[in-house]
């Protein structure tokens, strides 16, 4: 019986100076310094414009002074099917931000790009990232084309008092 547990805490106490060993205690910490080339005016310059357009296709989206009223119209339609149980179209946190004033607060790129690539957009742009932490909820994936994000683009648009 004795010598079985000599053995036991034979084997325990090796176990333990092995795992000591190999996860380095009590040896010499080696570290690489490492330098990078300062950030350049230009570099923040475009980190900058980035995080305005957020991460997706829409990089340059040319958008009318005056309302096109037939995209406005579907939109709305885009916006009562898949957008209402979430958004008031006031100031109003319902479970997403409201969007009054929506369209002078971010660029025409980053709403489309947030409508038609929202996973991406909450994984890796900080503006969405932000909102995620307001809002406490993932925007789910509503499945929205291209033009489906330019209808509602140009329906907060009007929203928002453009004529």
């Amino acid at each position: 019986m004795k010598l079985k547990q000599i053995t036991i805490l034979t084997l325990l106490l090796s176990g333990t100076i092995i795992t000591l060993i190999a996860c380095g205690s009590g040896g010499e910490k080696k570290t690489t310094e490492t330098t990078q080339p300062a950030a350049t005016t230009t570099d923040n310059a475009q980190k900058e414009k980035d995080n305005k357009r957020g991460i997706g296709k829409f990089t340059k989206v040319d958008i009318p002074a005056t309302l096109d009223k037939a995209m406005a119209d579907a939109g709305n339609k885009i916006y009562d099917t898949k957008c209402m149980s979430c958004h008031r179209l006031t100031d109003e946190k319902l479970v997403g931000p409201g969007w009054k004033g929506v369209t002078s607060r971010r660029t025409p790129e980053w709403i489309m790009n947030f409508a038609t690539n929202t996973d991406e957009m909450l994984a890796n742009d900080p503006q969405a990232q932000a909102l995620l932490e307001t809002c406490l909820v993932r925007m789910p994936n509503q499945s929205l084309t291209d033009d489906d994000a330019r209808h509602v683009y140009e329906f907060m648009r009007k929203n928002d008092g453009v004529k």
